[in-house]
């Protein structure tokens, strides 16, 4: 009787087969993380954090807001506590609209139909109907912890192989508001470190006078920019009134390359309100 045909690919399957039955299984078992102090937390989490005066770099986004979910690419660029420029462009490439914002303004340009808004910061508040500022935002845009905010009231903990930094009552710094007609926000907020590297992993903030709003962003993909540790991907979740989910995948970044910022309207574009 013949025997019966096995093919190469059987028997080079077969082979790994026997082989890994042959082997012990190796699992790498991390050991319990350590308890530590916040102050020793908080300080490499600071020391850890992107260092930059100039922010560029090319982004494709997804927004879904009341089960409508729209799609872009973009560009941003970021001038360190000063202004954050965004132009945005769907599928084709040409750009469709350009946002600029300051610690005092919002400026947006549709190119669609030739129109332009203007307003103060305050607009953002109103636009995700969450209690947010220019320092707040920046951090969340490039994974940072806030820079003008109270550092001295923070909680360590472990959770899920992380450390954990939580606090109650985190205000703003009385020498870097702006405007005497600022509103006082005062967060409840918590932050996911890795251990590894001390980056944020995740965070969320909500005002303590609003507890059905939240803003949280989980960070992933940290890709190494001059020696630094830049994530990628962002996925951010907006809870209020009207729950937004914004996904975004940053390419293309570079650090302190100066550039400039460009928002010029032209004299034909129309002012809405």
């Amino acid at each position: 009787m013949n025997k019966p045909f096995l093919s190469p690919f059987l028997l080079f399957f077969s082979g790994l087969l026997l082989l890994s039955s042959c082997n012990p299984t190796r699992k790498i078992i991390k050991e319990p993380l350590k308890e530590q102090g916040s102050d020793y937390i908080f300080q490499n989490l600071k020391k850890n954090e992107l260092s930059f005066n100039y922010l560029a770099a090319s982004f494709s986004a997804n927004y879904i807001a009341d089960k409508k979910k729209i799609s872009l690419n973009g560009q941003i660029r970021i001038v360190k506590d000063s202004a954050i420029w965004i132009s945005l462009s769907p599928a084709l490439g040409i750009e469709m609209a350009r946002v600029l914002i300051t610690p005092d303004s919002v400026k947006f340009m549709n190119r669609i139909d030739n129109t332009f808004f203007l307003s103060d910061f305050q607009y953002m508040d109103r636009f995700i109907n969450n209690a947010i500022d220019f320092d707040m935002l920046q951090a969340m845009i490039i994974g940072n912890d806030l820079c003008y905010y109270e550092n001295n009231k923070f909680k360590a903990s472990v959770e899920n192989q992380q450390y954990k930094l939580s606090t109650i009552g985190r205000q703003k710094l009385k020498r870097y508001i702006r405007h005497k007609n600022e509103a006082l926000i005062v967060l409840i907020q918590n932050i996911w470190i890795n251990p590894d590297n001390f980056k944020i992993q995740k965070i969320n903030v909500k005002e303590i006078k609003a507890e059905n709003k939240k803003l949280e962003a989980d960070f992933s993909d940290f890709l190494q920019v001059d020696n630094q540790f830049f994530p990628t991907k962002i996925a951010y979740t907006i809870e209020a009134e009207k729950n937004i989910n914004i996904g975004l995948h940053y390419t293309k970044v570079k650090i302190n390359e100066p550039h400039k910022i460009s928002f010029r309207i032209p004299d034909n574009y129309t002012q809405i309100k």
